[in-house]
């Protein structure tokens, strides 16, 4: 049995970076990864998806490069092959950084399991430590319907070398929304069935509903408040997906569907019987993501609290005991255009009885935004009205060019307790696309 000071269990975002800052500390800390460095956010999710993002954004501005006295000869294609390899170059040089940030732990490659306290055993090998990590992500969630074995998953999506001609995608969160935008810009048809009532649920209402319009008019269909019941395929290999939606039963029909309705915690083996408590979010934890075994940490997706890789690297920073306030968590999603939030929405808001005021301000009022003829958007800053919190910022939601971009100056006001006052105060370059946070907080 080999000793170490930390074990920790997965290298996404959050593994690999308490690993890194366990190693820092002076801790011999063994890194166990049972696939490739990196976890679901470098290779199945955040960066394989934003390189696709980026070959649609492109395919978007040569499609409309007449807007900008560019003159473009004949039908341009897309080559879904040529992206795939671009793609696995970008992961490719983040998977060797990965590497080199933990350079200084000992790595093991293959699937964890608990042995006993505080013991690990992989591929006959048994570790142990006083303090173990798990941050073994999650995986793609599948409705409980007929047919699911007709759909792909985003693993699969990421994987493509050609474009379907019409897509199906069952489910309008963050996952979702990026694909349908991605393909859709690329020339693929695509549909949308989503169970809420609004895509992107957890985001505010007016953010939503005007990416769905915005998407509406590239030409993407939407059937919201609509429960998906089975898949279907006939003799041609094209898909049905049937749902329903007001008491009635509909259909829509395509080459292909995904399947994106979320993502479901992965827990290793073995972690219940030494005592990790689990529920239906996932691996329960305490404040200071403690499981219920003694010694035992989980952080990320694991744990269900909130399936960001930028929140495992907090909690992974809170762990190994530096400061992050965890209060502020800014989210985002790269659709064309993009969508960006932290805080509470209006809807929060007004629930909570919170007193408040909405402001919004348009891009299209915005010069930079002019310039580069991305108008499509609003900043909406929610601020509490009470006399002893007049000017904090509740919440900011924002839909725009580089929405996730311009949503960290939001974040941070929140984060140090600004008000709005302190950010009208601050000067801002122009002509940037900042200005619209700024106005917004001006009005």
């Amino acid at each position: 049995m080999k000793e170490y000071d930390v074990i920790v269990i997965g290298a996404g975002p959050g593994g690999y970076e308490a690993a890194a800052m366990a190693s820092k500390d002076g801790l011999n800390t063994l890194l166990i990864e049972k696939d490739l460095p990196g976890g679901t956010c470098l290779n199945r999710g955040c960066i394989p998806t934003k390189t696709l993002c980026r070959s649609a954004q492109v395919a978007a501005d040569v499609a409309d490069a007449a807007t900008y006295g560019i003159i473009t000869e004949g039908p341009w294609h897309a080559d879904l092959g040529k992206m795939h390899e671009r793609k696995e170059a970008v992961l490719a040089q983040l998977r060797e950084a990965v590497e080199a940030v933990t350079s200084g732990c000992d790595k093991v490659r293959g699937e964890a399991r608990f042995r006993g306290q505080r013991e690990i055993e992989v591929a006959g090998e048994v570790y142990t430590a006083p303090k173990i990590i798990i941050a073994t992500g999650s995986e793609p969630a599948v409705l409980p319907i007929p047919g699911t074995d007709l759909c792909v998953n985003s693993d699969a999506m990421l994987s493509l070398t050609e474009l379907p001609e019409s897509l199906i995608v069952i489910g309008g969160g963050v996952i979702g929304m990026e694909f349908a935008s991605i393909f859709s810009a690329l020339g693929t048809k695509v549909s949308v069935v989503e169970y809420c009532k609004e895509i992107l649920p957890p985001f505010d209402r007016d953010i939503s509903k005007r990416l769905k319009s915005a998407m509406q008019r590239r030409g993407v269909d939407f059937f919201t408040g609509s429960a998906v019941t089975e898949v279907t395929a006939d003799a041609d290999g094209h898909r049905k997906v049937t749902f329903e939606a007001k008491g009635k039963e509909k259909s829509v029909e395509a080459q292909m569907v995904l399947m994106a309705v979320g993502r479901k915690p992965v827990i290793p083996a073995g972690a219940e019987t030494v005592g990790i408590n689990t529920g239906r979010r996932g691996i329960e934890v305490d404040t200071q993501w403690l499981t219920s075994a003694e010694g035992v940490y989980a952080i990320g997706d694991c744990n269900g609290h909130c399936m960001l890789a930028h929140a495992a690297s907090a909690q992974a920073a809170e762990v190994m005991g530096r400061p992050v306030n965890m209060e502020v968590i800014p989210s985002a999603v790269f659709t064309m255009p993009e969508c960006a939030m932290v805080g509470l929405t209006e809807e929060q808001c007004r629930e909570r009885e919170i007193p408040f005021r909405a402001v919004k301000t348009l891009f299209r009022g915005n010069g930079k935004a002019l310039a580069m003829d991305e108008t499509d958007g609003m900043v909406k800053l929610l601020v509490s009205t009470t006399e002893e919190d007049a000017g904090k910022i509740l919440g900011c939601h924002i839909m725009g060019p580089h929405a996730a971009d311009l949503i960290t100056e939001a974040a941070l006001a929140m984060s140090a307790g600004l008000r709005t006052g302190d950010i009208s105060a601050t000067i801002h370059a122009h002509p940037t696309l900042s200005e619209v946070l700024l106005a917004a907080t001006q009005a």
